[in-house]
């Protein structure tokens, strides 16, 4: 293992030789007895912990923590805003004048416990800078009273935000000038979630396409003059804060999955596209100066000893690709994000080769922003209009939301050592700035400015300054710029602001053929890439020919642009996609046209449904379910449901317990469900897991619940009975007063458990008795009566000694009836008889449903259409009945009081008209919670 850098104890050299003093860090090493006094562990995670009491951490003055910042030669950190002018500060964006709106979390984390952070509390605020010299000097509460607000993105004199819990975009404005919204309307719904508040969307960044983007979702919203636009995306795997490069690509940042950046080998909307050595090896180490606190969510495990520092990402956030003009030349597109975890910034160098990018860490062994102090949390950057980068540092005690901090926990403990929790209602915002460029004095003034002015920021040199102009240009929807915007994506000097012109033009409904084709031939490969990005627009828009064009440019010299043409081809769905490709690769066998082709062809296997027949209802759950894994669970179970390989790690290392295959999601559905609502933690088999802790979902909806578990136990090549909104609602209502995660073992305490078929096990029914035992197998065998089911049916298991048994659950075999006859059918000016499904024709009570007579295929389902279930000591005499009722789709399942018996019998009570076979396939017995190992 790489050991810290020297630098980490190096006093940093400012402007004038004047000396920033540095505590010196080294002195903890002193006091740490890390594992010399760690008392008996009993979790996983606090084996080697030292819990002895400490001093409590102590809040510094900005002036005292400005000296414990560590810093290149060269670079410093300069106090912009600080509390009581702002607290918790989380995200930060600048309007068309300049002005910094700050999102406060005033509500976050007050105390271990997190009591009321979800009260309405939190503001965003306004603050200018009067005399144009950076000290903000002016401000104002913009919106006050809300819950938690997750970013801010300015429009034309008004933003937009949202908050936690919500599913709701509003524009807030403020019409007459004294800094406060006063009018507030609906911008979009249908964007957000509820759930832990470390797991719901953020970002939202107008891209250079002039489409917003955000984390979580797999989709984009798009403003255009007739309403907003939505489409889908690949899956982006980013948490908090997102930033996009000057050739409009998003970056994406992962927290808890600990995997720092995500899917950025493309533009997100192709798909989500990773290749094996895309980071340089140990790229997620971290390098923190703080030392000695060892407040890590996931335990020792993430601790580096003997100097008690964070080893490895677990809290990534914040990107921002450095597109300023007032910070070294080197550093511009360079990746920055943030580790609050850490206490420090990592500066990420983007490589790129053969049309493939690597992210190496710029200062090995070390990184390019780091704090002794340890109440330094960096939680998000941002380009600046005066050409710095700022850093919201929410100075906070705890910054792992309360999921993670119950009592009894490894961090829990940690909080208490050093008092963590009392560290609150601060917040500091910072400037990073070097001594050899001085910050932009210009004001922007944008919002006041004609259109011409605003073609004319197109060019400047700062990418803050290029972004807000395009995107006041197409909110203004002012055509009449359209010509000097043709001439500017044509021949303007810098290559960013022909990009800029370009895409204006797209959001302006402006863009003409001619223009896009000519510039797919431009000599820079860049132009190209864009041009041919643009020309997805036109195509959208109904002008097919462009495949022509693209397919051309799939011999381009330029790797890159190869790999463009194929992605927008695969975007287009062309019907020979794979020959094209194929071609590519033949004829420009480099690396990035390799592997980025082979992925276009052999995408990653999604997870897809378990073959079965369903109805609708159940495949609309199963794809409502889906698309919440892509969006929140992939990250650490992984695409194919077998846990998320953690980088750097061993192999075979997972950042989450697989769920293909899983035992526990396969048994009962209350396991699943009591996971979802209330989390899980601990070791699972005896295996901890990097991940830590499963948060709960419990503020997610019954529907919500149940989709997402229906689908990931009928995917990946799981097969088990679909969980209902009641479900939910029942194991809910049953747990309501439950406190904390649960522990495999306190689920087996309360979860009724799957009883294991045995060949001793012995299947008899009334009908087709030698094909009994099929209803026993879970490889797509079934029992079926092959008559119509009718009174007197049964099916009977008989175990080799008394068994304890709760419930039984099984599938049935659907059929599928070719559509009936119509009346016009049997002849013209024949008269038909009144047909069963015609208007006013109802199906039997708990018979088959009517039969259809629209010309569709009538799909039936041999569930029973009532049903006894009995037991008995001897396979003679039989008990009443322990449960009745009738089923209802693909599954029944029956619960009734726990019973010991040898004998389980189901038997039919009616005989409905016309019903289909009986039929039982994956029989599944559970029994109470107990280990029933035996049985």
């Amino acid at each position: 293992m790489r050991q810290p850098s020297l630098r980490h104890l190096t006093p940093q050299v400012s402007r004038g030789g004047r000396v920033i003093v540095v505590v010196a860090a080294v002195a903890l090493l002193t006091t740490l007895t890390l594992r010399a006094q760690a008392p008996r562990a009993r979790r996983a995670d606090d084996a080697g912990a030292d819990f002895s009491p400490k001093p409590p951490v102590q809040a510094l003055t900005p002036a005292e923590q400005a000296r414990r910042f560590i810093l290149p030669p060269g670079y410093r950190m300069e106090l912009v805003l600080a509390e009581p002018v702002i607290e918790n500060p989380v995200a930060m964006a600048f309007d068309g004048n300049g002005r910094l709106y700050v999102a406060e979390m005033r509500g976050y984390m007050p105390d271990a416990d997190g009591t009321n952070q979800h009260a309405p509390v939190s503001r965003i605020s306004l603050h200018e800078s009067t005399k144009g010299d950076g000290k903000y000097d002016r401000h104002t509460v913009f919106i006050d009273n809300l819950v938690l607000p997750r970013f801010v993105l300015p429009l034309d004199g008004s933003i937009v935000t949202m908050e936690t819990d919500s599913d709701d975009m509003y524009e807030y404005r403020d019409t007459n000038g004294d800094g406060v919204a006063d009018s507030k309307t609906l911008f979009y719904s249908g964007v957000g979630r509820r759930g832990n508040l470390e797991h719901q969307q953020s970002g939202f960044v107008w891209g250079l396409d002039n489409w917003i983007y955000s984390t979580y979702n797999a989709f984009r919203i798009r403003w255009t003059p007739s309403g907003i636009r939505k489409e889908p995306t690949g899956r982006n795997g980013g948490q908090w804060g997102l930033t996009q490069d000057d050739a409009g690509k998003m970056w994406f940042v992962d927290a808890g999955g600990e995997r720092g950046p995500m899917n950025f080998q493309v533009p997100i909307h192709y798909g989500s596209f990773s290749v094996r050595d895309q980071f340089e090896e140990g790229f997620e180490q971290v390098w923190p100066a703080a030392f000695g606190y060892a407040d890590v969510q996931g335990g020792m495990p993430r601790v580096r000893t003997p100097i008690g520092t964070l080893n490895h990402f677990t809290a990534t956030c914040g990107p921002d690709i450095v597109r300023g003009h007032r910070l070294p030349a080197d550093l511009r597109g360079d990746l920055l994000f943030a580790e609050p975890v850490g206490r420090l910034i990592r500066r990420a160098k983007i490589d790129v080769n053969e049309g493939l990018t690597q992210l190496r860490n710029a200062y090995p062994g070390s990184e390019f922003v780091l704090s002794t102090d340890p109440l330094f949390r960096p939680v998000n950057l941002a380009t600046a209009p005066d050409g710095t980068v700022l850093v919201a540092d929410m100075y906070h005690g705890i910054i792992q939301e309360s999921n993670w901090t119950k009592p009894g926990t490894y961090l829990r403990k940690k909080i208490e050592q050093y008092q963590f929790d009392k560290i609150v209602r601060r917040g500091r915002i910072w400037r990073i700035v070097h001594d050899d460029h001085q910050p932009d004095p210009t004001r922007p003034r944008m919002l006041g400015e004609g259109v011409d002015a605003l073609v004319a920021h197109l060019d400047h040199p700062n990418g803050w300054w290029r972004d807000t102009a395009q995107r006041l240009l197409v909110l203004r929807q002012d055509r009449r710029v359209v010509p000097a915007l043709v001439e500017k994506a044509r021949t303007a000097t810098a290559l960013v602001a022909r990009f800029h012109a370009l895409w204006t033009l797209e959001g302006l409904g402006a863009l003409e053929p001619d223009l896009v084709r000519e510039l797919m031939k431009d000599p820079s490969p860049h132009m190209r890439i864009q041009a041919m990005r643009a020309s997805e627009s036109l195509f959208t828009a109904g002008d097919t020919s462009f495949v022509a064009d693209v397919r051309a440019l799939t011999q381009d010299a330029d790797t890159s642009v190869v790999i463009q043409a194929m992605l927008t081809l695969k975007l287009w769905k062309v019907t020979d996609l794979a020959a094209i490709v194929k071609a590519a690769q033949a004829t420009r066998p480099t690396r990035g046209v390799r592997e980025i082709g082979d992925q276009i062809l052999r995408p990653p296997v999604p997870p897809g449904f378990t073959s079965r027949t369903m109805t609708a209802t159940q495949r609309e759950a199963l794809q409502r379910g889906e698309a919440v894994y892509d969006e929140l669970c992939y990250a650490c179970h992984g695409t194919d449901g077998k846990g998320a390989p953690l980088a750097g790690a061993p192999a075979g290392t997972r950042m989450a317990p697989p769920l293909a295959g899983s035992p526990r999601l396969l048994g009962h559905r209350d396991y699943a469900i009591r996971t979802l609502l209330h989390g899980l933690t601990g070791p699972i088999e005896g295996t901890t897991y990097p991940g830590g802790v499963m948060a709960p979902m419990g503020d997610q909806s019954d529907e919500w619940i149940a989709n997402v578990t229906s689908f990931v136990r009928n995917s990946f090549g799981n097969r088990a009975a679909f969980i209902s909104a009641a479900d939910v609602a029942r194991v809910r209502a049953a747990s309501r007063g439950r406190q904390g995660n649960w522990t495999v073992e306190e689920l087996r305490s309360v979860v009724p458990q799957l009883i294991a078929p045995r060949p001793t096990w012995v299947a008899l029914a009334s009908h087709e008795s030698e094909t009994a035992a099929r209803a026993l197998t879970a490889a797509g065998g079934a029992w079926t009566s092959l008559v119509p089911q009718a009174a007197g049916m049964w099916f009977q298991i008989e175990f080799p000694e008394p068994t304890p048994v709760s419930e039984l659950q099984f599938d049935s075999v659907a059929i599928v009836r070719p559509p009936a006859a119509s009346p016009a059918a049997a002849g013209a000016g024949a008269a038909a008889a009144p047909t069963a499904g015609a208007a006013g024709a109802t199906a039997r009570p708990g018979g088959p449903p009517a039969p259809d007579v629209t010309g569709q295929p009538v799909t039936i389902v041999g569930y029973p259409r009532q049903y006894v279930v009995q037991t008995s000591a001897d396979g003679v005499t039989w008990s009443p009945a322990i449960a009745e009722g009738s089923g209802r789709g693909l599954t029944t399942v029956i619960t009734f009081a726990p019973v010991t018996t040898r004998f389980l019998r189901i038997t039919q009570t009616a005989s409905p008209d016309a019903a289909p076979p009986w039929s039982i396939q994956n029989l599944q017995l559970f029994g109470p919670p107990t280990t029933l190992a035996s049985h």
